[in-house]
C-alpha cells in the first residue's frame, strides 16, 4: 500500500510556495466546470467586485461557510478584528442569496479565551436581516485531550434563515436505529414511550450530531495537507435539508473542496471562492479526482503526488523536513 503524505501547506510557507506553480488559476481567475457548470474562483471572499464577475445576476439558495476562525485562536488576529472582517463576508453572502434562503457558519469557541469569537460573531449577525434558527453541535469522535480540562469534542455550526426558504424534513434522519427508549407520554389512556410513537425507525437528526465521523487520516475523504477539514456527511446533511436538486450552492472558502463535491453528488450547481490558489487547485483536483476513481478524497496520497515525485527539488525539501520519502 502506497503512503505519500503531506504536511499542513497552512503552516509551511516554502511548501505552499513550491506548489503554487502546479495551480491553473491565480488571484482573479474563475475556474468553470464544463460538464456541471460549477464555478471555482480563487477570489477575496470580502471583494463585492471580485464576487460579481462570478455571479452575475445568479443568486443561491444556500450559503455554507467554514471561515479559518483559528485566525482568532492562534493568536493570528483578535475577536474584534475577525468579526470586522467576518461582516464584509457575511453581508456579501447575502447580495448573491435569494430571498428565502439559508446560511450556515461552522464556526469555533476558544476555551482558554472567552470563547472568542463566538459571542461576538452572534452579535454581529443581530443586524444583519439573517434570522437566528439553531445553534448545531457536531460531536467529534476523536476529541483534543487535555490534562487539565475537559477534553473538546464538539464542533459549531450556526444556521441562519432569509425569508421562508425551504426544510425538507423527509432528509433529516439519519441512519441511526432508534433504540433509545424514553419520554414517557400518555395516549389514549395508555402510557407509552418514544419508540412506540416514532412512525421512523431510525434517529432523527436533532442540533447535536453524535453520528457524523471526524475526518482524520485513515478515512478515504481526507485530503492529506489540509486542516479541520469538514466531514462530507455532515455537509451532505445541511445541502439535503435546506436546497433541492439544480439549485445555487455557494461557499466562500473552499479549502478542501468539500462543499463543492457534495453539490456535484447531490446534483446542486456549487460556486465556490478561495484567496489561495493552492486551495482552489485542491477543490478542482477534488471533483476531478472523484469523477475519475470515484474516490471521495486521498486517504494513502496527496492531491499532488505526480507533481511531488516529478520534482526532485520538492522530493528533497519533503525528505529533509519531514523524512517522507516518495
Amino acid at each position: 500500500m502506497k503512503n505519500y503524505p503531506i504536511p499542513r501547506i497552512d503552516r509551511d510557507s516554502k511548501l505552499h510556495d513550491m506548489l503554487l506553480k502546479y495551480c491553473r488559476i491565480s488571484y482573479g481567475d474563475i475556474w468553470i466546470d464544463k460538464k456541471n457548470k460549477h464555478k471555482v474562483g480563487c477570489l477575496d471572499s470580502n471583494n463585492l467586485i471580485d464576487l460579481k464577475k462570478m455571479f452575475g445576476h445568479k443568486k443561491a439558495t444556500l450559503a455554507l461557510h467554514d471561515p479559518p476562525y483559528n485566525m482568532v485562536a492562534f493568536q493570528e488576529s483578535d475577536a474584534d478584528e475577525f468579526v470586522e472582517w467576518s461582516k464584509g463576508w457575511i453581508d456579501n453572502s447575502k447580495m448573491f442569496m435569494q430571498k428565502d434562503s439559508s446560511l450556515y457558519v461552522w464556526l469555533g469557541a476558544d476555551q482558554k479565551n472567552h470563547f472568542q469569537p463566538f459571542a461576538e460573531f452572534i452579535l454581529m449577525l443581530k443586524n444583519t436581516g439573517f434570522k437566528s434558527r439553531s445553534f448545531i453541535t457536531m460531536r467529534n469522535q476523536r476529541g483534543y485531550g487535555t490534562q487539565q480540562n475537559w477534553m473538546s469534542i464538539r464542533q459549531e455550526l450556526l444556521y441562519y434563515t432569509l425569508g421562508n426558504p425551504e426544510f425538507n424534513i423527509e432528509s433529516v434522519y439519519t441512519d441511526i436505529p432508534k433504540v433509545v427508549k424514553g419520554y414517557y407520554k400518555e395516549v389514549a389512556g395508555k402510557k407509552t414511550e418514544n419508540l412506540e410513537r416514532s412512525k421512523s425507525d431510525n434517529i432523527r437528526s436533532g442540533n447535536v450530531w453524535i453520528d457524523i465521523q471526524q475526518v482524520f487520516h485513515l478515512l478515504d475523504e481526507n485530503v492529506n495537507g489540509c486542516f479541520a477539514q469538514k466531514p462530507l456527511k455532515a455537509i451532505k446533511r445541511v445541502i439535503d435539508v435546506s436546497s433541492s436538486k439544480g439549485d445555487l450552492v455557494i461557499d466562500f472558502f473552499a479549502h478542501s473542496g468539500t462543499t463543492l463535491l457534495a453539490s456535484e453528488i447531490l446534483e446542486r450547481q456549487c460556486y465556490t471562492t478561495d484567496i489561495d490558489p493552492i486551495y482552489c487547485e485542491i477543490s478542482i483536483r477534488r471533483l476531478e479526482n472523484f469523477r475519475n476513481t470515484g474516490n471521495l478524497g486521498w486517504q494513502n496520497t496527496n492531491p499532488f503526488e505526480e507533481e511531488i515525485k516529478n520534482n526532485k527539488e520538492l522530493r528533497k525539501y519533503l525528505k529533509e523536513k519531514y523524512s517522507l520519502e516518495y
